[in-house]
């Protein structure tokens, strides 16, 4: 069985996420002010804020999204990887010291903070929300996917668990409770991944017996129960009838096992062996749409190459429009990293510019080395025995649970404080921003201390309610898939603006209005009328979308750009003479 109840694993699970949340409301009852609410006083200590941000960063889609892409496509995952890790580039040359030096509590001061513009806040607050949502998404499927196994709970108690605890953390405790949540779950994350890594290596490589090779399995959908092979599929009756997957074939001369190997032995020996993956093929019939999975042996080469992922697959062939997707894709997580909300609002956190930038130096060594020890568990995962073949999002925790119950749930509680942490930084931002954006700088609505706080809770509980209703919308879909669309608007709507407010002169408030609204609703619209939404979310014919690309980042970042130019061009005079 795939899923079995084990009342020390959901112990040791309530403990930890407990004595998370614990800590949390402690820290919380210190903030007092909107300063400490919003930005915890600007006296968080740089390498504590590094470590955080680092927490923050690694959310659902790093931690379960991309070790479940490497175990199923292999070196596509990883790719994901190094463009999370590209992007901090930007943040750390770019970003991070005149971000600090030009606002106080969000992204939106930094813009405004040349023209007090009623109009720059409300476009920013709106990039901000719009941003913050799609980012959401991804979080709140992450939730989901881990309460079902480790609790036997249903995928959308899951959803609304997390939901309530993270509204919960932000309206009683703020941005100091949420940055010391994002320093413990970060920090836990990378010791966890690092032990589960040593763990893999010890194990080293094992060739599966031929009876546990060439399973297919079908997953049906039929009046609201899924079913796999006829047999009821999940935990409703404490029973599992998932079949694992990941199995290694072949290995070099002839081996049938390795024994421990070293990080550079153990990819070798990868790329020279042979391996069973699963390929997922969907069709419908009369009892409802069933899902066909499929044993496919590869080469261990073709793993560890690009190519594999079904929207990658375009990189080995002859198709202009999949090369220029993926280039898009990685495009957007270059430039989508400095651009996110919850990122951008750190840095305000800390007392000064050199404290930002030895943060974010911190934050890069922490995710830069998380990330390479993804590849690993990614791979360990994909030979492990143990894939569902029906959740990408699940590899690292079930690979955690081949070697003990209690690491699978500590590995799990730690992802769901990934989870909780993550989504209490974004709605933070969020709420943040409608109420020092939208209602103070929009509206002019003066608010005190008290009510800008009372305002950002309000607006907080909200946007945990939507950020509930999109989770259960998205049941089921990769989550580091998800957080690539989030990442191409964030890019396409903060970056441009705030590039061209520090580089160039003849930036003009009208222009980044502009900028920031078109490059927010172009790269949404775009979205929406992919394939891939089409096919996900719609249920219709990726044919038939109305664009031929998944990724907008390519079209809609220099959208963006050349909407600033245009109209701070035109608009240059006229500001000139008003000044005047």
């Amino acid at each position: 069985m795939l899923y079995e109840a084990n009342t020390l694993a959901i112990v040791v699970f309530v403990a930890l996420v407990g004595a998370t949340l614990g800590f949390s409301f402690w820290l919380g009852a210190r903030a007092k002010s909107s300063q400490a609410y919003f930005a915890a006083g600007g006296q968080i200590h740089w390498f504590v804020n590094g470590i955080a941000f680092a927490g923050d960063y690694l959310s659902a889609a790093s931690f379960l999204g991309i070790c479940g892409m490497i175990a199923f496509y292999g070196f596509d995952g990883f790719l994901y990887s190094i463009g999370y890790l590209a992007g901090w580039i930007v943040a750390l040359l770019v970003i991070a010291e005149p971000l600090k030096r030009l606002g106080r509590f969000t992204f939106a001061d930094a813009l405004d903070s040349q023209f007090q513009s009623r109009g720059i806040k409300a476009a920013a607050g709106v990039s901000t929300l719009i941003v913050s949502m799609c980012y959401l998404i991804p979080q709140m499927v992450g939730a989901g996917t881990l309460i079902k196994p480790l609790l036997g709970l249903e995928y959308w108690h899951g959803v609304v668990l997390v939901g309530a605890v993270v509204v919960l953390i932000v309206v009683s405790a703020g941005m100091v409770s949420t940055t010391y949540v994002q320093f413990l779950k970060g920090g836990l994350l990378v010791v966890f991944s690092l032990l589960l890594t040593i763990l893999i290596l010890q194990r080293g490589l094992t060739v599966a017996s031929p009876e546990e090779l060439g399973r297919t399995q079908e997953l049906v959908k039929s009046d609201g129960k899924t079913l796999l092979d006829g047999a009821p599929f999940g935990l409703g009756d404490g029973e599992s009838n998932v079949k694992p997957v990941g199995r290694l074939v072949k290995l070099p001369d002839g081996q049938s096992s390795t024994g421990p190997l070293g990080p550079i032995a153990f990819l070798q020996t990868i790329a020279h062996s042979e391996i069973e993956v699963t390929r997922e093929t969907k069709k419908v019939t009369e009892a409802g749409e069933v899902r066909q999975f499929n044993p496919v042996r590869i080469s261990g080469s073709d793993v560890l190459s690009p190519g594999n992922l079904p929207s990658f697959a375009g990189i080995r062939g002859d198709s202009w429009i999949a090369k220029l997707d993926f280039v898009s894709l990685m495009l957007a997580l270059f430039a989508g990293t400095a651009s996110l909300p919850h990122i951008l609002i750190r840095y305000y956190t800390v007392k000064d510019q050199a404290a930002a930038r030895k943060s974010t130096i911190v934050g890069i060594a922490s995710i830069g080395f998380f990330y390479v020890l993804t590849l690993f568990i990614g791979l360990g995962a994909m030979v492990s025995g143990t894939l569902d073949p029906s959740d990408t999002n699940m590899a690292a925790p079930l690979l955690a649970k081949s070697f003990s119950n209690i690491l699978f749930a500590a590995v799990s509680a730690i992802a769901f404080t990934t989870v909780l942490g993550t989504v209490s930084g974004l709605i933070v931002a969020a709420g943040g921003s409608v109420a020092h954006d939208i209602v103070s700088g929009f509206f002019g609505v003066q608010l005190s201390e008290h009510n800008a706080v009372r305002v950002a809770k309000i607006s907080s509980t909200v946007i945990g309610v939507l950020a509930i209703q999109l989770g259960l919308a998205f049941e089921g879909v990769n989550v580091t898939f998800l957080v690539g669309w989030a990442f191409a608007i964030a890019a396409s709507a903060n970056l441009p603006a705030l590039l061209m407010l520090l580089f160039w002169r003849g930036t003009t408030k009208q222009g980044l209005i502009a900028g920031i609204l078109t490059g927010v609703f172009a790269s949404l619209a775009w979205v929406i009328a992919s394939p891939d939404m089409f096919k996900r979310l719609f249920q219709l014919k990726e044919e038939d979308a109305w664009v031929p690309m998944n990724q907008p980042g390519l079209i809609t970042i220099p959208l963006s750009f050349l909407v600033i130019v245009v109209v701070s061009k035109l608009t240059r005079k006229a500001t000139l003479s008003q000044s005047n």
